[in-house]
């Protein structure tokens, strides 16, 4: 409740010592911390944005805070997912979150969601809390986590973090623009690689997660100037903030209920429109290197040279998927070929697949390793590091 009943919050003893650095600042005072205490805040997300914000929150003294994740620890996480340690992996990471979040903070109460966000239950699960914090690295429950707040009329603190930027705002405040008016309609799939791919500097998250614990904050004391109508954008490779206003769009899109997400980003295609790109496993693979049937293959690595000097698979060739996509790698491959049966790979698949879609456009049909490098570390070379 953003306007509690502050006679009937009271601070123990305890509370007194531990935020009296909050008490003591005018802006916040006896009455702010009530209203911190009063406020409850709900997480979507537990991962590089959602680390930073939650410690803070729960250090800030936030009453009621809800975390909605369905993942698990994983070791990748922990370069910039700081509320996760390293006896957590494997295990969920809203209950890793929580174990910390009471560390630092007793009273708090923690209210966890082990669940994908969804159409269906969205609106139950952010109906009791007073602000939304969007942790979330895809455009699905991006635009879900909008327009619910839009539905219920909740402010919806944003965050989104790339390689070695990121930004914030806030939506759904106070009449101010939605994230619709921002993003009216999704990038096409594919367009926008995730960070398992494109990776993130580990110290990133941690900055915009705490400018949005910081907007959360100053949304429940009524403090100060938030970044509604501001898209925050930071760059930290060369240490530079800038600023974009947002505007209310003329013709704003009608939010009057949810949809399913998947659909509007285009994850969902029907099968007719879908390129359908040839499989094989990495067990497949693995019978054809070692026959003397390789020698009719041509097995391409398109990820990028510095991935490539991580780990590969013996036998690869990189053609990286931006060389593909400038046309430059087309022309490679047709010279690499001659004759032989194509196999691509990357990571995890997603990139040989856009690779291979590209490629046979250019009459150059091809067979995608599903999983990838990880696959190939996982069942049959596990010397070789996962990253």
């Amino acid at each position: 409740m953003l306007n509690p009943d502050l006679d009937s919050i009271q601070l123990d003893k305890d509370e007194y010592q531990r935020y009296s650095r909050h008490i003591i600042l005018p802006e916040i005072g006896l009455e702010g911390q009530k209203r911190l205490k009063a406020a409850s805040v709900l997480c979507i997300g537990t991962g590089g944005l959602g680390s930073p914000l939650l410690l803070y929150l729960a250090a800030a003294g936030i009453g009621r805070i809800g975390i909605v994740d369905f993942d698990v620890v994983d070791s990748s996480n922990l370069h910039r997912q700081i509320i996760h340690g390293t006896s957590w992996i494997g295990k969920p990471k809203i209950e890793s979150a929580r174990n910390r979040i009471l560390e630092i903070n007793p009273a708090c109460q923690v209210d966890l969601y082990n669940t994908i966000l969804t159409s269906a239950n969205a609106l139950e699960i952010m109906a009791p809390y007073d602000v939304i914090i969007d942790g979330t690295d895809n455009f699905q429950t991006r635009y879900l986590t909008n327009d619910a707040c839009v539905l219920l009329n909740k402010p919806n603190v944003y965050g989104s973090i790339f390689r070695f930027e990121g930004q914030a705002s806030v939506f759904n405040y106070q009449d101010g623009p939605n994230y619709r008016d921002l993003f009216p309609e999704p990038p096409p799939p594919g367009m926008v690689p995730s960070c398992a791919e494109g990776g993130v500097l580990g110290v990133l998250p941690g900055i915009i997660g705490i400018i949005q614990a910081t907007e959360a904050i100053k949304i429940i004391l009524g403090k100060g100037t938030t970044l509604s109508g501001r898209l925050l954008v930071y760059d930290a490779l060369n240490m530079k903030f800038r600023e974009l206003k947002i505007g209310l769009l003329p013709e704003r899109p009608v939010i009057d209920k949810l949809i399913d997400y998947d659909q509007f980003c285009g994850i969902k295609q029907e099968p007719q429109e879908t390129m359908e790109i040839k499989e094989i496993n990495v067990r497949e693979l693995k019978e054809i290197i070692d026959s003397p049937e390789f020698a009719n293959y041509l097995l391409i690595d398109v990820r990028n040279p510095n991935e490539y000097d991580i780990a590969k698979i013996p036998g690869s060739v990189l053609i990286p998927l931006p060389d593909i996509e400038s046309g430059q790698g087309v022309e490679k491959v047709k010279q690499l070929l001659n004759g032989h049966q194509l196999i691509a790979h990357c990571k995890m698949g997603g990139r040989s697949a856009k690779a291979l879609g590209i490629l046979a456009q250019n009459g150059i049909d091809g067979l995608n390793v599903k999983g990838g490098i990880n696959a190939w570390s996982q069942e049959i070379d596990q010397s070789i590091p996962q990253y």
